[in-house]
């Protein structure tokens, strides 16, 4: 468990991807990095997660999800994002604040019947931090991991994205 924080603390994130949470915990700040360093870290995988950057729920409507998203959890809406292409009208959300902050992604269907159904299954994905996504994309389609047409692209809060395909990744 991390030690809590004042409110308004300054918070930096390096260029090396350890985050230091300002004075109070400027003691901890090494103890912490050492054990990110050894959770994350793997003589065969030349890429690390950092952490849950998005979580991605989708419907047929998406104001009945921003009325429990927004409206009664109280997220922040911070924009919206339309692909006719990836059959996808969503609204971007923000959980938390600074490098805690969580997207939270509501989609709905441009099309219903069309591929890809955004709304199917409700909890359509999760994303996550890589500290080098091409070599992760490398080193897992080497492995035989499948991903989706596109490959590594700008997503929808302007991040490079690359999704796994849903099908014919069973082995994994």
């Amino acid at each position: 468990m991390l030690p809590s924080f004042k409110k308004d603390t300054s918070i930096r994130i390096p260029d090396d991807h350890h985050f230091l949470f300002g004075r109070q915990l400027a003691s901890s700040t090494r103890m912490l990095s050492a054990i990110a360093r050894r959770s994350f870290s793997s003589a065969t995988r030349p890429f690390r997660v950092l952490g849950i950057q998005q979580v991605a729920v989708g419907g047929l409507n998406k104001d009945a999800l921003k009325n429990l998203w927004v409206d009664t959890l109280g997220l922040t809406y911070k924009s919206s994002f339309r692909s006719e292409r990836e059959n996808v009208d969503e609204d971007i959300l923000e959980a938390g604040r600074g490098p805690f902050a969580v997207e939270v992604d509501i989609m709905q269907p441009i099309d219903a019947d069309k591929a890809p159904k955004v709304h199917v299954p409700q909890l359509n994905h999760l994303g996550l931090w890589i500290d080098d996504l091409p070599k992760c994309v490398d080193s897992l389609t080497k492995q035989g991991m499948r991903f989706t047409p596109g490959g590594i692209r700008k997503g929808a809060a302007g991040y490079d994205v690359v999704f796994i395909h849903p099908k014919g990744n069973d082995a994994f």
